[in-house]
């Protein structure tokens, strides 16, 4: 199959209704990435195929739950993972928020190549975004960023009560989560929940962990990210 041919059979499992457009704009954002990568480590995949089955359709198993017009944060997205392919995919409004400038700035690049007026890349520090963003999304991401517990401080913060919290995680990551349950009912999230599922047209089986956000975390989170690495909740 052809990268497109891919795209399209693995976004008819993953988003039925998708409209034929986003196609033209995965595409485009893999030429753009395969381009940047040459002067800039940005990904360790670099053949076509393998980007759309490894990032854009692994990325893409989180496209059905992100509600229309919600505030969605991605955490760490790095070279745009998964948000770039979600806000392609969604009608979610994205903050692309990375600590690397050098990273933001392709990211800033490629929105306005591809035309999305639905996302921004941020540079700036989770914990130090949080101080005016508090409770300001719907919805929050991750994928491949750190450690559950550290992700929790990091993000929930930045939910609304009542918002959700999606980290993208390996399968077999439950020891992973039976050591964030401390920091995610300190910061004020439910028990998490997990959904798998295979990225189509490849053997791998990953992990969505759900986190509800129910009440507002206290105050004192974040803290900074030397203590939050030093002595995780």
């Amino acid at each position: 199959m052809t990268e497109r041919e891919l795209l399209q059979s693995g976004l008819e499992r993953l988003v039925p209704n998708y409209c034929p457009q986003v196609v033209d704009k995965l595409c485009g954002f893999s030429e753009l990435l395969i381009e940047k990568n040459k002067v800039m480590n940005l990904t360790a995949i670099t053949d076509p195929c393998e980007i759309v089955t490894r990032h854009f359709l692994d990325c893409a198993a989180l496209a059905s739950y992100i509600p229309d017009s919600a505030r969605v944060l991605d955490v760490g997205t790095g070279a745009g993972f998964p948000g770039m392919p979600l806000a392609i995919l969604t009608a979610g409004e994205f903050t692309l928020l990375d600590a690397l400038r050098k990273r933001t700035d392709f990211l800033n690049d490629c929105i306005v190549a591809l035309a999305l007026p639905n996302a921004v890349a941020v540079h700036a520090r989770a914990e130090d975004f949080a101080k005016e963003h508090r409770a300001g999304f719907d919805v929050a991401t991750s994928r491949a960023v750190a450690e559950l517990n550290v992700l929790c401080e990091l993000a929930l913060p930045m939910l609304k009560v009542g918002g959700v919290f999606y980290a993208m995680k390996a399968v077999d990551c439950d020891e992973e989560i039976s050591r964030a349950e401390n920091a995610i009912r300190t910061l004020g999230g439910a028990p998490a929940e997990v959904i798998d599922y295979t990225v189509p047209h490849t053997d791998l089986t990953r992990r969505i962990v759900k986190i509800v956000k129910y009440e507002q975390t206290p105050e004192k989170y974040p803290r900074r990210f030397k203590k939050i690495e030093s002595n995780p909740l």
